[in-house]
């Protein structure tokens, strides 16, 4: 009885759409960007089995938070190169004034990243960065936007998609601060020890089981960094719990 009530709960957990709020203290940031507003959506897998009214809800609640910023941080699809086309017609309408960002993640990886990548470029749904950054300017000001690729691609070096931090990093001007988009929050440390003042991370899904009050979830005995933000040498994580699901349509 009690399996089946969490079950029945978590089925319904994955239909709410549930907007974190969080406040972020950028080390040396240019006045310029103070409250620079980033809406992150992480995590979607977009699939056959993805409701398209909450793909709706997804797109009109990304609009209302008028952002500046748009990071979509890894696994946009669910392992079929052809489901970008269904991600474009549900999400090709976001829009942001400093632009919409894309990375790839573990399950875009598998989905066969080289496909992936050329639809999503087709589809002009935005900036895809994979171990390379981007530029942006206010009043002035420069802010440097940094995407890496996923350990799914292997070892440095060995594809594409690998991840390469130094790569990523070394056209970034030394004057500029850096926010980085890291779909897998293991990249951090290497991001943080090169000065990179806020990553942005997904992957976990906080285990889709979580009491955030607690800072625990289903993930935490397994990842040192597994859900919410951390901080390190100046330094800052946020993980992302994940816009959608994977697997089984569970989420508390």
């Amino acid at each position: 009885a009690v399996a089946t009530v969490l079950l029945v709960l978590g089925y319904i957990g994955t239909r709410r759409l549930v907007v974190r709020r969080v406040d972020a203290d950028v080390p040396d940031l240019p006045p310029e960007f103070d409250g620079l507003r980033i809406v992150q959506l992480s995590d979607l897998h977009i699939g056959p089995h993805t409701n398209r009214r909450f793909l709706q809800r997804v797109v009109n609640a990304a609009r209302s938070l008028q952002p500046d910023i748009i990071a979509v941080t890894g696994d946009l699809i669910d392992d079929r190169a052809e489901d970008v086309a269904v991600y474009a017609r549900a999400l090709g309408s976001l829009h942001a004034p400093l632009g919409v960002y894309m990375i790839p993640g573990n399950h875009d990886v598998y989905a066969g990243w080289e496909e992936v990548e050329k639809s999503l470029r087709v589809a002009q749904l935005g900036t895809v960065l994979v171990n390379d950054m981007e530029l942006v300017q206010r009043g002035g000001a420069t802010l440097a936007l940094v995407g890496t690729g996923d350990p799914a691609g292997g070892a440095r070096g060995s594809s594409r998609v690998a991840p390469d931090v130094e790569r990523a990093l070394a056209r970034v001007p030394a004057s500029a601060t850096t926010i980085a988009f890291a779909h897998n929050p293991a990249l951090w440390p290497a991001l943080a020890a090169r000065g990179v003042a806020l990553t942005l991370s997904g992957h976990t899904h906080w285990g889709q089981f979580a009491l955030p009050k607690l800072g625990w979830s289903l993930a935490s005995p397994f990842l040192e960094h597994a859900m919410g933000a951390h901080t390190e040498k100046g330094s800052l994580l946020y993980i992302s719990p994940g816009t959608g699901y994977w697997g089984i349509p569970f989420r508390l």
